[in-house]
C-alpha cells in the first residue's frame, strides 16, 4: 500500500481523548464545537429540556433540522437546567473531567450561574475556557446582545461591501452568517493554541473571543483605508463582467495575470500603454480597462469566456448558486460532504475544509436526539437522581 494510500484510510483522531463541554446555542460556537468534535473531541452538548434553539429552524424532517445537524453532528446530548443546584452540581463535576468548555452567553451569564471560568478553574486548573460573545467580555459594549446580523452592521462591514455596489444606498438584508462561522474559527483555532500551551505549562487559560473583532478581521483594506486616504478606483476592482448569457467574476490581481488578460482579449498594446502599464496606473483607469475586457466578453457564451481565460491562467468562474457549486466533481474528488444520519433520515453535510495526511477529520454520522446520553452522563458523575431526563430513541449506530 503507498503512504498516501495509508493517510486516507487512517482512523487517527487529532483531538481524540479531549472532552468538551458545549454550553453554545445557534452558530458560532456550535460551528467551534463541531471542528472540535470532527478533530475526534468528546463534545457533550449541554441543553435545556426545551433543546437549543437550531433543533427548531428549518429544512426539518419528522421535526429534526438539518441545519442544526450540520452544526453539531458527532456531539453528545446532555439536558441539565443550569438554574438549578443539580444542574450546577453536574456542570462542576462534568468540568472537573473535561479539557474544554465553549459558551458564548451574554456576558455575565456564566458568572451569575456561578460556572464561570474563576470558580471553575478551582475545580479543574487544566481547563480551558472559551467564551465567545458580541464585543468581548469588558468593556462599554460587552454586555449589548449581539447575533450575527448586528455585528455585521456594528462592524462596518455591511458599509464596506455596499461601498463596492455603485449607485446604491441601502445596505444589503442579511442571509449569510460570516460573523459566526468566523468567530467559530478563530475559537477554535485558540483552542487549539491553548491546549498546546497546556502541554507545556500544564493549566488550562481562559479565551475571550469577539465577534466585533472577528469581523473586523475581513475588512483588511478598508481597515487601512480608514486610516489613511485612498482613493478608490472609478469602477470596483472585482465584479461581475458580462458575457452574451451571463456574467463571470475575472480576478485580475498580479502583473502576470494583466499580461494573460490582454493576450486572452487581444489587447496585447496594453502592457507597454502607460495608462495600464503599473498597477498604480491601471487602478487609476479601471474603468477603461474593464470596458475593454467586456467588449470582449459580451460577444461570448460564459462557457467559451472561462474556457479561453482558464487555458490563459487567468483565475474566473461563472457565477454559481450553492446547488451548481455543491454539484462541482472538485468536491467530490476531495470527499468534502459526508452523508449523516437523524431521525428525519440521512442529509450531507460539509467536512472541515483540509485535510491531514496524519489524521482524520471527517463528522461523525449521528446527531444525537435531545437529552440522549444524559441518564449514562449522570451515572458516569455520580448524579443519577429520581428526575426523569428527556432522552429519545437511540440514534443510529455511529
Amino acid at each position: 500500500m503507498q503512504l498516501a494510500d495509508k493517510h486516507e484510510r487512517t482512523t487517527t483522531k487529532a483531538f481524540a481523548g479531549l472532552r468538551v463541554l458545549d454550553f453554545s446555542t445557534t452558530i458560532a460556537g456550535p460551528h467551534c464545537a463541531r471542528m472540535l468534535a470532527d478533530m475526534g473531541a468528546e463534545v457533550i452538548k449541554i441543553e435545556t429540556d426545551g433543546g437549543e434553539t437550531m433543533r427548531t429552524r428549518p429544512p426539518l424532517r419528522n421535526g429534526c433540522s438539518t441545519a442544526f445537524g450540520q452544526l453539531n453532528v458527532g456531539k453528545k446530548s446532555m439536558v441539565l437546567d443550569l438554574k438549578s443546584e443539580d444542574g450546577r452540581e453536574a456542570v462542576r463535576r462534568l468540568a472537573a473531567t473535561a479539557d474544554v468548555l465553549v459558551e458564548n452567553f451574554r456576558p455575565g451569564v456564566m458568572h451569575r450561574l456561578r460556572l464561570d471560568y474563576e470558580r471553575l478553574r478551582i475545580v479543574n486548573p487544566r481547563l480551558i475556557y472559551c467564551s465567545i460573545s458580541g464585543y468581548g467580555q469588558s468593556g462599554p459594549s460587552a454586555e449589548l446582545p449581539a447575533y450575527a446580523p448586528v455585528i455585521h452592521a456594528a462592524s462596518g462591514y455591511d458599509m464596506a461591501h455596499l461601498a463596492y455596489q455603485p449607485g446604491r444606498s441601502r445596505p444589503d438584508y442579511c442571509g449569510i452568517y460570516h460573523a459566526d462561522v468566523v468567530t467559530g474559527t478563530y475559537g477554535f483555532g485558540a483552542i487549539a493554541s491553548a491546549l498546546y500551551q497546556r502541554s507545556m505549562t500544564g493549566l488550562g487559560q481562559h479565551i475571550d473571543v469577539s465577534m466585533l473583532e472577528s469581523m473586523l478581521s475581513l475588512t483588511l483594506t478598508e481597515l487601512q483605508s480608514a486610516q489613511f486616504a485612498v482613493k478608490p478606483p472609478p469602477r470596483p476592482m472585482f465584479g461581475p463582467t458580462e458575457t452574451a448569457n451571463g456574467y463571470v467574476m475575472i480576478t485580475v490581481a498580479s502583473e502576470k495575470t494583466f499580461r494573460a488578460l490582454t493576450g486572452v482579449i487581444g489587447r496585447p498594446e496594453w502592457i507597454s500603454d502607460p495608462r495600464f502599464s503599473t498597477y498604480a496606473a491601471r487602478r487609476e483607469n479601471w474603468a477603461e480597462v474593464m470596458d475593454g475586457v467586456e467588449a470582449w466578453s459580451r460577444r461570448l457564451t460564459t462557457d467559451v469566456c472561462l474556457a479561453a481565460l482558464g487555458e490563459a491562467g487567468v483565475p474566473a468562474s461563472a457565477y454559481r448558486t450553492v446547488s451548481e457549486a455543491l454539484a462541482d466533481p472538485q468536491l467530490a474528488h476531495r470527499k468534502a460532504l459526508s452523508s449523516v444520519q437523524d431521525e428525519g433520515g440521512s442529509f450531507q453535510v460539509l467536512n472541515l475544509p483540509f485535510r491531514m495526511s496524519g489524521a482524520d477529520t471527517t463528522p461523525a454520522r449521528t446527531i444525537a436526539l435531545l437529552g440522549e446520553h444524559s441518564d449514562v452522563l449522570r451515572d458516569e458523575i455520580g448524579l443519577s437522581g429520581d428526575a426523569p431526563i428527556p432522552t429519545g430513541k437511540t440514534a443510529a449506530t455511529r
